[in-house]
């Protein structure tokens, strides 16, 4: 006959004790299987959310090193920041991306705490500035506009240069692909060339000289108050990509902080 244990079970010549031994290391070990299942689940979409990340920066750097090459109309409209290009914007974005999902990739791979810290702390910053950015420009809305406007006015007046053949090009794509003329209007460029004429590409039908004719053969509409047409016209398209880029930051976030939650539990060391 067994005895009575000190929990209350009878213990027949320790078949009991046995069995509940038994028990408690198969329940330990099917925990310990589900936990490491999760882990591997979160690592591996972590992993395929930052690649898909990292091959768009790639992907973002490589246009905006081409463009910086090329020049072309993507150089800067803007004489008081020249190196605020669009090829130097694509380029730096880029740039940004690549190094965020590598965090990641490189983190949620090696299941590294650090690295994974650090990617989330890089997409919070990231989130901040944005944030910062967002409030700062509607709350001096009318102050940038205007500031914007005097400023590629200035820039007008080095259409003519010799060593600014970029922006040359760039106000010429405009004025064609946007059917505009001018920053605010068309005379911006009597001022800007000091006669009365335009470039070529003002001209609804372009041929050499057209620009100084009569008004009624040039797009008379300034090309700023085009761009304002197209971002009130576009403002649902643009709010819902803002939303997605929101979604996949705070996604990103998401998943690295659950990575990193579960494998402090699971009591891993760092690994270098």
């Amino acid at each position: 006959m067994g005895g009575r244990s000190q929990c209350g079970v009878v213990i027949l010549d320790g078949q009991i004790a046995s069995k509940n031994e038994k028990c408690h290391v198969g329940n330990h070990s099917h925990s310990f299987t589900m936990a490491r299942g999760c882990l591997c689940c979160v690592k591996y979409m972590l992993f395929l959310f930052n690649l898909l990340f990292w091959l768009g920066g790639c992907g973002l750097l490589g246009v905006g090193v081409w463009l910086s090459v090329s020049q072309g109309s993507f150089a800067t409209l803007s004489p008081s920041f020249p190196s605020i290009s669009a090829a130097n914007l694509i380029i730096t974005l880029g740039a940004v991306i690549m190094v965020t999902g590598f965090l990641g990739c490189l983190g949620a791979i090696k299941e590294n705490k650090c690295l994974l810290l650090s990617f989330f702390i890089t997409l919070l910053v990231i989130l901040l500035v944005e944030l910062i950015l967002l409030i700062l420009f509607f709350v001096y809305t009318d102050n940038v506009s205007e500031s914007a406007r005097q400023d590629l006015k200035e820039g007008l007046t080095l259409y003519s240069t010799n060593n600014n053949v970029g922006l040359r090009n760039a106000w010429n794509t405009i004025q064609t692909e946007w059917h505009c003329c001018g920053v605010n209007v068309y005379t911006d460029w009597h001022t800007a060339l000091q006669e009365k004429v335009v470039p070529d590409h003002c001209c609804q039908n372009i041929y050499q000289d057209c620009g100084r004719n009569a008004t009624n053969q040039f797009w008379t509409q300034g090309c700023y108050e085009k761009v304002e047409e197209w971002l009130d016209d576009n403002k649902h398209l643009l709010g819902t990509i803002a939303m997605c880029v929101l979604v996949i930051q705070l996604l990103g976030m998401a998943f690295s902080m659950t990575l990193y939650q579960q494998i402090h539990r699971s009591g891993k060391k760092y690994e270098a």
